[in-house]
């Protein structure tokens, strides 16, 4: 049986973060030979394009671990309608120097929670637009726009209810999405 290494982008630093929560309950629902690793992004420094000749170590990180897997999966935050910059920052250390992004031709999902009703429905069109740019293969649905509310996470932190069998659906879909695009 084939290994498929997932690497997960959180788009939030905060230690109790949703997204995190998120990101930590829904890989549980991947099958066993996807193996889900959260990579670091608060420790990259801001993008500069002088620093492309010369990039810095945790930059490197990023590229190599990026590159080292079958896929990606994005879980942010909505911060003023859009994606966090901490991401968009790792998004774009990992994309340059131009013709040089890590990013290009991984397949991805991405999710996201928030406390409002229309959860980071408008972070994830962001995201997936500057992810089209960057030539990765996006699963388009189902689309799974999340509102952090009573009854979505039980007393361990895991997904209950419908919540969950929403979200297996989504995983389902994904692997799939994932197995066809790293062929």
């Amino acid at each position: 049986m084939s290994q498929y290494q997932i690497a997960v982008i959180v788009g939030s630093l905060r230690k109790d973060s949703f997204n995190r929560k998120l990101a930590n309950a829904v890989v549980k629902l991947g099958p066993p030979e996807f193996v889900f690793r959260q990579l670091q992004i608060g420790d990259l420094p801001l993008y500069n394009q002088d620093d492309d000749a010369s990039p810095a170590a945790s930059v490197k990180r990023l590229k190599s671990e990026i590159s080292a897997a079958q896929g990606l999966l994005f879980v942010t935050p909505e911060y003023n309608r859009s994606i966090p910059g901490v991401l968009k920052n790792a998004i774009d250390q990992a994309s340059r120097p131009y013709g040089q992004s890590a990013w290009a031709g991984k397949p991805a999902g991405v999710l996201g929670i928030s406390p409002g009703a229309i959860g980071t429905a408008l972070a994830q069109q962001h995201l997936r637009n500057i992810l089209a740019y960057l030539d990765v293969p996006t699963l388009g649905q189902t689309e799974a726009f999340l509102q952090n509310k009573e009854g979505l996470f039980d007393a361990a932190g895991e997904l209950a209810g419908d919540s969950r069998k929403f979200l297996q659906a989504w995983m389902d879909k994904y692997v799939a999405w994932v197995k066809k695009h790293s062929a």
